[in-house]
């Protein structure tokens, strides 16, 4: 009942509607990857640097790949690398934020240190060298894995501030003094509150994997030969499709990417202003 009504709500904003339309599209064509014809691995399978006329609707590449198909693998695991690295991100910040708000004291003072360890250390450059020493091991999994170890401190940061306002709040007291225990607790009266706002972290880190799997791609530290959204486009500036005015090929991948980050952005904001009394109460009145 109370998620339907959040779902509700969220849908008198027609950011969120717009969003979630391009959203369910983009996913959509990631399902379509089942039924391409094509291996995406394999070269010079369909004629070289076609451009866009049936049956490839978007051309074909200079290795002998139809743009299209190579476009639905390409979203496909981009989307499985972000949504690994965010769900798994989210389990070790609910984690960590739940136990440092709710304990308090030592426990929250050394599960902070190691957070604030995160939050200042020069991350891109970890993740680059990191990239660099399992680069012949490196899928989809694998980075997704990696992205998540590292995309976690700052939402268990303001996990762990709600979890803070939540432990002080009436209803806590309450639930302590009538022998509730701790997990029933943290199921029953946190997590209704928790969950929007780790949702809402999760669009925001998956919008950061995809950007920092695409640079990755670019720098070379990825595999080469998983067609994703920053593959593409490597591959697309490797053939120098600008200068050979091949902008079927290059504008695909930029065009999917602008479209995910967009989606997801407005996904967040959305969320997150649901979130804020101020602008819920703006938005849908005072019930």
């Amino acid at each position: 009942m109370y998620f339907t009504r959040i779902i509700k709500e969220l849908f008198k904003d027609y950011r969120f509607i717009f969003a979630f339309i391009v959203l369910c599209l983009l996913i959509l064509l990631a399902i379509m990857s089942v039924f391409s014809p094509y291996d995406p691995t394999l070269w010079f399978i369909v004629p070289r640097d076609r451009p866009p006329a049936w049956p490839h609707i978007l051309g074909t590449n200079s290795k002998g790949q139809d743009i299209f198909w190579q476009a639905t693998f390409a979203i496909r695991n981009s989307l499985i690398i972000s949504v690994i690295s965010g769900l798994i991100s989210r389990i070790i910040a609910i984690l960590v934020g739940l136990v440092a708000g709710y304990r308090g004291k030592t426990v929250d003072r050394v599960l902070m240190f190691f957070t604030d360890g995160f939050l200042v250390v020069p991350l891109f450059l970890i993740i680059v060298m990191l990239a660099m020493l399992i680069r012949d091991f490196m899928n989809v999994v694998t980075l997704g894995l990696l992205l998540a170890f590292f995309g976690w401190a700052w939402d268990a940061r303001v996990i762990r501030s709600q979890v803070l306002s939540l432990r002080e709040r009436e209803f806590t007291y309450t639930a302590i003094l009538t022998g509730t225990g701790i997990i029933k607790l943290v199921t029953r009266e946190y997590l209704p509150y928790i969950t929007p706002l780790a949702f809402s972290t999760l669009i925001n880190n998956m919008s950061w994997a995809i950007g920092l799997e695409i640079t990755l791609s670019i720098v070379g530290l990825t595999n080469m030969d998983i067609p994703t959204l920053g593959t593409m486009l490597k591959w697309a500036m490797n053939y120098q499709a600008l200068l050979l005015k091949r902008w079927y090929w290059l504008l695909t991948p930029i065009i999917l990417s602008i479209m995910l980050f967009i989606a997801l952005y407005w996904i967040s904001v959305s969320i997150s202003e649901y979130l804020d009394p101020r602008t819920r109460v703006q938005r849908v009145g005072v019930e």
